[in-house]
């Protein structure tokens, strides 16, 4: 199948040109809301997909889907555009700037505090010390900023998004170990969801697939690794303010005798409200002002560096021979390993590196550390190992003690500005990260505030600045010290690090499929480093940063929680969903007055009818003429082209005028349209489906009359796009469905042969007036007015559930819930225009 040649990508999949699919030789599947009469099917779960993957299949052309219509949607203000492409040299320069001041700012204050914090817990007792702690701070620099981030891991990125869980998204595509059953095979459909098909001679890849697919233990584990990275680049996001501040601030004590480390911390929280009072003005406005600071910072790393180096000690070029590494160990054994921890600190940043490449591309991200980044970090270590060689009692203010005096003001002005770049990057780093887990279904929801217009990965979110702030302050005010802080620091960085490196060899494995070796390498030597790491930070834990710990801690229980109570509260809306025998019963009226209008029924179902539309009938007087079941849903890609944002199918007969409308968006996409445009958006969106429904169904002389709710998950049940483009569909066409059993399959769903038996005049004019007919009602329908129907769902557990489940979900989940952002707010729907229902499941 992977060498054969097939017509249309992802992105131009035209409804009216014919497809190959697989056909099962076996029974198709049907949703259980299919009619009863279909002669080719059995009635199966709709839920329950997977049983068909082992169902012989052979290869036809079938003609047109019908099953759903990706509109050709209006612009709506803020769609995504490629936003750094066809700039000029001015503005890609503006941009290389920006890239300073948002993604390297953490990496590079790490000068500030490395040496201090690594002489703190290993004294120099000689000049082999400070060679043997330059060579280690050397070798890690090469190691995890440049070889592990920069030249792997910033290619593991999902279409330019970075962070933990991008990593997660993109394995979510390539394998259904995502908890949440909520996919559809359509998904697969969007342009934007680029499957690699593995290669049949890469059987590794598929056993893995296969394994973590069928495993719900390792869907779990993969889903707490996610949720602790994550919970450690939220906890990065306070000590990192409070590391870089505290340090640069610090250089005070150097420059005035008479300050104390009493007046530094209360000159850093000063500078750290400041800080976060200015995060609302974005990326964009603020990264631009320092991205020229940004860089007067790395060029007086580089001159600093070489002035030291000429000025004292030339022969600390000797530390780039890694033999001073084991003389260090050997000289000071459990202090070296003690001070690994601080060693560290020159790698921090390296996350954020990742997590905030959603504003930049990998080649500028590369080159810009390359060329500028690490040259600059080297020559600022290397000055002040020739300065220590030299003067060693200043190791406890290394940076600013070895500035030379007539330079010391300014650098310590620029410090400072570098400081709060710093603790900008990794806050946003936290924004960016927050709002991934969100659109997953993994984090409460909040309010998110777009702060550009251009580029709208740049985001705010007052909730999560200003707890941050708070525990920021609480941080700095009871860890005084700055080896205390460092050790933190330490603790939250190497958390994320080792998620991020066990992610990406499930990629290596699952998506690049690259040889076993390599893969076995870049694991074991990387872990084995960071894990080393660790055991050095874990050890100084009892000294105060427990605290960054334990709020690490809480921040993964909330996620937990959130995500296990959300599981629940799907999978109960799944089974109590209404049936079509039960809508049969009621008939087109829905056993009660149909009101002119147009009733939109938010609810979280991707497949059937939702039990709260049953709550809405016996609650409501009326129901409107015309109900759409909308869904909003978030697929696993960073963007969902507004071309392919909605997917529209018909519930029930067509006298009934029910639909069902999914909202497919991306977890980098922005919902910055109003409800008039929505609106406006949806009603056009659903006559093009109405029309192409139609006209699609004339091209078939042997199709029923539609009247069935064409919900069916057999016309695709999963959809592949190989490398280079081609489209697979693997499943059963939906055109089986029609009564076409006294003609062969092949000359059925040939959509060619079809078009060339055009339709009689009388057949024409029949299908012209149902289409206006059916149009003409949707009109009437949008004149009387468009209502938003929400059904507010809460869960309670069962009066026999164990009491940590009943602690879970009736109290905790609960208060996250009732605390978090409505439903409502999301939506940003009038008052004026809304009804609200309650209902609560018992789980």
């Amino acid at each position: 199948m992977g060498d054969e040649e097939m017509n249309g990508g992802a992105g131009s999949m035209d409804s009216m040109e014919s497809r190959w699919v697989f056909q099962d030789e076996d029974e198709s599947e049907i949703d259980e809301d299919e009619d009863e009469d279909q002669h080719r099917t059995t009635v199966m779960d709709s839920e329950d997909d997977e049983d068909d993957d082992n169902a012989e299949q052979r290869l036809i052309r079938t003609g047109p889907r019908i099953d759903s219509f990706d509109v050709e949607a209006l612009e709506v203000p803020g769609a995504l555009r490629n936003e750094y492409e066809d700039y000029s040299l001015g503005r890609k320069l503006v941009i290389a700037f920006q890239t300073l001041g948002v993604v390297f700012g953490d990496v590079g204050t790490s000068p500030l505090y490395t040496f201090s914090v690594m002489f703190s817990k290993a004294p120099i007792n000689g000049n082999e010390d400070v060679l043997g702690a330059l060579s280690l701070v050397l070798y890690t620099l090469i190691l995890i900023p440049l070889l592990k981030y920069v030249l792997v891991v910033l290619w593991a990125n999902d279409d330019g998004e970075g962070g933990t869980f991008a990593l997660y998204s993109l394995i979510c595509r390539h394998a259904k170990v995502s908890l949440l059953p909520n996919q559809l095979p359509s998904d697969a459909r969007i342009s934007s969801f680029r499957l690699k098909v593995p290669s049949p001679e890469l059987e590794r890849s598929l056993k893995i697939k296969e394994r973590l697919e069928a495993s719900l233990t390792l869907k779990k584990v993969l889903l707490m690794l996610v949720l602790a990275g994550t919970s450690m680049v939220i906890a990065d996001g306070v000590v990192t303010p409070a590391m870089s501040v505290v340090s640069a601030v610090g250089g005070l004590k150097v420059g005035v005798e008479a300050i104390n480390q009493d007046q530094v911390v209360m000159i850093s929280v000063a500078f750290l409200i400041i800080l976060f009072s200015v995060q609302k003005f974005g990326t964009s406005k603020v990264g631009l002002a320092v991205g020229p600071a940004l860089f007067i910072w790395f060029c007086s790393l580089g001159v600093i560096g070489i002035y030291n180096i000429v000025q004292y000690d030339s022969s600390v070029l000797r530390a780039f021979n890694p033999i001073h590494i084991y003389y260090f160990f050997k000289r000071n054994s459990t202090k070296a390993w003690y001070s690994l921890g601080g060693c560290l600190l020159c790698a921090t940043g390296s996350e954020a590196m990742f997590a905030d490449l959603c504003y930049f591309s990998v080649r500028s991200v590369q080159l810009t550390f390359v060329c500028l980044v690490l040259p600059c970090l080297m020559l600022g270590y290397l000055g002040q190992a020739a300065y220590l060689m030299e003067n060693p009692s200043g190791a406890d203010q290394a940076f600013f003690s070895s500035i030379p005096i007539g330079a010391f003001w300014p650098v310590f002005l620029i410090a400072n500005i570098a400081a709060l770049i710093a603790s900008r990057a990794m806050t946003t780093a936290t924004f960016s990260c927050v709002k991934q887990s969100m659109a997953l279904g993994c984090f409460p929801r909040l309010k998110i505030i777009h702060t550009s217009r251009k580029f709208m990965g740049q985001i705010y979110i007052p909730v999560v600045n200003w707890f941050l702030l708070v525990v920021c302050l609480v941080s700095i005010c009871s860890i005084s010290s700055i080896d205390e802080i460092g050790n933190a620091y330490g603790i939250a960085e190497l958390g994320v690090m080792m998620m991020t490196t066990i992610l990406v060899t499930i990629v290596m494995l699952l998506i690049w499929q690259i040889n076993i070796v390599v893969v076995l390498s870049f694991l074991v030597i990387f872990l084995g480093l960071e894990l080393t790491f660790f055991s050095s930070v874990l050890w100084s834990v009892g000294d105060g940063s427990w605290i960054i710990l334990v709020f690490a801690i809480i921040m993964f229980f909330i996620m937990f929680i959130w995500n296990y109570g959300s599981k629940l509260k799907y999978e109960t809306e799944v089974k109590q969903k209404l049936s079509m025998d039960l809508m049969r019963q009621l008939g087109s009226n829905l056993g009660t007055i149909r009101a002119p209008g147009i009733g939109l029924l938010y609810n979280e179902l991707v497949k059937g009818i939702p039990a709260i539309f049953g709550h809405f009938l016996t609650t409501l007087p009326a129901v409107h003429s015309m109900v759409i079941f909308v869904c909003i849903k978030y697929v696993p890609v960073p963007v969902v082209p507004q071309s392919e944002r909605f997917l529209f199918r018909r519930v029930c007969p067509k006298s009934y005028h029910i639909f069902r409308c999914i909202a497919r968006y991306g977890y980098k996409d922005v919902r910055k349209e109003s409800h008039q445009t929505f609106e406006q958006l949806l009603i056009e969106s659903l006559e093009k489906f109405i029309r192409r429904e139609a006209q699609e169904r004339s091209l078939e002389s042997d199709g029923d009359d539609g009247d069935t709710d064409s919900e069916d998950e057999s016309s695709c049940s999963r959809v592949l796009i190989a490398p280079n483009g081609s489209v697979y569909s693997l499943g059963v066409p939906l055109l089986a469905e029609h009564k076409e059993s006294s003609k062969p399959i092949s000359e059925a769903s040939t959509s060619d042969e079809v078009r060339s038996v055009p339709p009689t005049d009388p057949e024409i004019s029949d299908a012209e007036q149902s289409i206006e007919r059916e149009l003409s009602f949707i009109r009437k329908a949008k004149e009387s007015g468009v209502v938003y129907l929400l059904g507010h769902g809460d869960i309670r557990a069962r009066k026999d559930s164990w009491f940590i489940k009943k602690l879970i979900i009736n109290y905790f989940y609960a208060f996250l819930r009732k605390n978090c952002r409505r439903g409502i707010a999301n939506l940003s729907v009038p008052h004026s225009h809304l009804m609200q229902v309650g209902m609560t499941y018992m789980v």
